[in-house]
């Protein structure tokens, strides 16, 4: 980690149907005596079924969006499928002083704006196993209409294609054997040569 930064940053992005959602939602069931925390997003989206303020999301209108991007309170910001979304930079620079791990469930774009902010988040992609699989689950959601899927459908077999751009990836056939792949990486993450405690290794190299 950077000099000052005792926090972890992770940030979980996947094509829709990837199923980062239900992982980032295990995480912290599985972590929260350990205080995991996620950053909730901003968006202009209205809420989708069983959604609530402040859990899933902050749901905004547009005009008070573009007041909080003008202020500078997002990290990063991004319109994805005519819809406005912005991760709030308060939190993470907060975990970073302070500590703890705060996760992040956003969208490939914005996951690589967010690492050029915050170079020692770790980035972690999730993939379905296949495209059989996440055009069914896409369908079985039932969110959007036909021509909203075909669009989603298209957009997150071209996402696939990026998972080289991402240091970590887990293939989520099996959600519980995924979520333990992720809580492994996140746990592991203080063993990146860049987060070592140097003085630490110099007493015992010698």
């Amino acid at each position: 980690m950077q000099i000052g930064q005792k926090g972890k940053i992770i940030i979980i992005s996947s094509p829709s149907g990837g199923g980062k959602s239900s992982i980032c939602r295990r995480l912290l069931q599985r972590n929260k005596k350990q205080g995991w925390r996620f950053s909730i997003s901003y968006t202009t989206r209205p809420p989708r079924k069983n959604e609530r303020d402040g859990r899933e999301y902050y749901f905004v209108d547009r005009e008070t969006f573009a007041r909080m991007q003008k202020r500078g309170e997002f990290a990063e910001s991004c319109v994805v499928h005519q819809h406005r979304y912005g991760t709030p930079r308060k939190f993470l620079d907060t975990t970073l002083r302070t500590g703890g791990v705060i996760i992040l469930d956003v969208d490939v774009k914005g996951a690589f704006k967010l690492k050029t902010q915050y170079p020692t988040a770790a980035l972690v992609f999730i993939l379905p196993p296949g495209k059989a699989e996440l055009r069914r689950r896409l369908k079985r959601r039932g969110t959007e209409d036909d021509k909203q899927l075909r669009i989603r459908r298209m957009r997150a077999e071209e996402e696939m294609k990026l998972f080289s751009r991402f240091e970590f990836v887990v293939v989520n056939k099996d959600l519980d054997v995924a979520v333990n792949e992720v809580d492994m990486i996140i746990r592991s993450l203080h063993c990146r040569k860049q987060n070592l405690d140097l003085e630490q290794i110099k007493r015992i190299i010698g």
